[in-house]
């Protein structure tokens, strides 16, 4: 099987395709001692398929990830469009089945007494909607962001590209994710790439790093591990031994070079950094370890705007324009941060990203976020902040530091000590939980 798919087939595409690539006897998931080859997959989701109702949309909550493969293709195979929530708490649910009446709940009990059915797949129609992916909430309310099977089919296309030389050559390359499928980048790397490259996932969600550990020993051959900042500095100061890695991928928040020299080093293995959104998908690289500067994936354009970012690419119907505000340089780009970061009080400029890496340099400080309230104070200014996690000092001394690095005008008030940042699946901050926490700890 091809590690690269034609890139071709995202916008303009007219012919339908399989939803699964490759040899039916190779597999496609692995874990608990036990594979999945392909042929086996595919009875599997016709058998599910068979059983679903008749709805417009499917929520997918499997835990399984072999699971979840299963119940995507098959709400696929129906012409339904999973339904990614941001998170699994049953408000956002309710939500998302507010917002979409026409829906019904897919999860593990699904495949009970499930049966395998003998048959061929459908192919799928470039144009159908199979995925409707939610913004995180991080800054806001989540927001609908509807994918295409031919938008997959590039975006998958430009991501066995971006990793091409961490794949095994001629081989399938065992993956391991601990994010979870519903997220765009968890969709990405631990859904779309063992469907259509020669990739073949653990079924599990491992989260701790013993969970981790267990999960790479299972590969019969060096793993890639796809994860988020957070759950590799885990691995880091866990100093618990892995598996040999044929690379480590990251997304979902910035990571420092600090933690990419750190994990390199500690486990052997390139960390590659991916940069995307909800939005776009996956856009960009880097080896943040020796790489300032982000290379764009095949096709991807970037167009600095006053507020943001003008991003085409091949699998993007229509431009997208991002938050994040970048500098062109020559073929990469720079980048520094979101337009809804900069701050300006008393005519002077700050971005609350580079207050955020002040905060969580104070000795002492593991764990920390600067953030602007909604509500301005008597003189009208919009006050900044914080929330650290801190065993051993207190909010006193964390905001003596900062006065070292920090004009008066930035420091956070309130600077609030907690036990844990209310971090989502993927390690983001949804806005309302942190609000909510400060609001919570001034009280207290």
């Amino acid at each position: 099987m091809s590690a690269v798919l034609n890139a071709t087939t995202g916008r303009g595409a007219s012919q339908a395709t399989a939803l699964v690539a490759g040899d039916p006897a190779q597999a496609i998931a692995f874990g608990e001692g036990a594979t999945v080859c392909r042929a086996h997959f595919q009875r599997e989701v016709l058998a599910l398929a068979s059983r679903l109702p008749a709805h417009a949309h499917a929520i997918n909550l499997c835990e399984d990830r072999y699971r979840f493969l299963v119940a995507f293709c098959a709400a696929a195979v129906r012409g339904q469009a999973t339904l990614m929530p941001p998170a699994r708490a049953p408000s956002v649910i309710e939500e998302i089945r507010r917002r979409h009446p026409d829906s019904h709940v897919l999860d593990d009990e699904a495949f009970e007494g499930l049966d395998e059915t003998v048959g061929t797949l459908p192919a799928i129609d470039p144009g159908a909607t199979v995925a409707i992916g939610f913004t995180s909430g991080s800054t806001g309310q989540p927001q609908a962001n509807p994918k295409t099977w031919g938008a997959f089919l590039a975006s998958t296309a430009q991501n066995l590209a971006a990793l091409d030389d961490l794949l095994a050559p001629d081989a399938i390359t065992p993956l391991v994710a601990t994010v979870p499928p519903q997220h765009m980048y968890g969709m990405e790397m631990s859904v779309l790439l063992p469907l259509l490259g020669p990739v073949a996932v653990h079924t599990g969600k491992p989260f701790f790093p013993g969970d981790v550990a267990r999960a790479l020993g299972e590969a019969l051959r060096p793993p890639l591990l796809v994860t988020t900042p957070v759950h590799l500095r885990a691995l880091v100061e866990s100093g618990i031994a892995l598996a040999p890695l044929a690379g480590i991928v990251t997304a979902t928040a910035p990571l420092p070079v600090a933690l990419a020299r750190a994990a390199e080093a500690r486990f052997g293995a390139e960390v590659r950094e991916l940069f995307g959104s909800t939005e776009t998908c996956v856009i960009a690289r880097r080896r943040t370890a020796v790489d300032t500067a982000w290379t764009p994936l095949p096709g991807v354009r970037l167009q600095p705007q006053p507020d943001g970012t003008l991003v085409e690419a091949p699998h993007l119907h229509a431009p997208v324009v991002l938050a994040d505000l970048v500098e062109v340089r020559g073929d990469g780009f720079i980048l520094h941060g979101r337009s809804s970061d900069l701050l300006e009080i008393a005519g002077k400029r700050a971005s609350l990203g580079d207050l955020t890496r002040k905060l969580l340099a104070v000795p002492g400080v593991i764990d920390g976020v600067v953030f602007q309230l909604d509500e301005a104070d008597a003189a009208g200014v919009r006050r900044v902040a914080a929330l650290a996690v801190a065993p051993g000092i207190d909010a006193r001394a964390i905001g003596a530091a900062l006065r070292a690095s920090v004009d008066p005008v930035f420091l956070p008030r309130p600077l609030r000590c907690v036990a844990a940042l209310p971090r989502n699946e993927t390690g983001k901050l949804p806005r309302q939980a942190l609000l909510a926490l400060v609001k919570g700890a001034s009280q207290s």
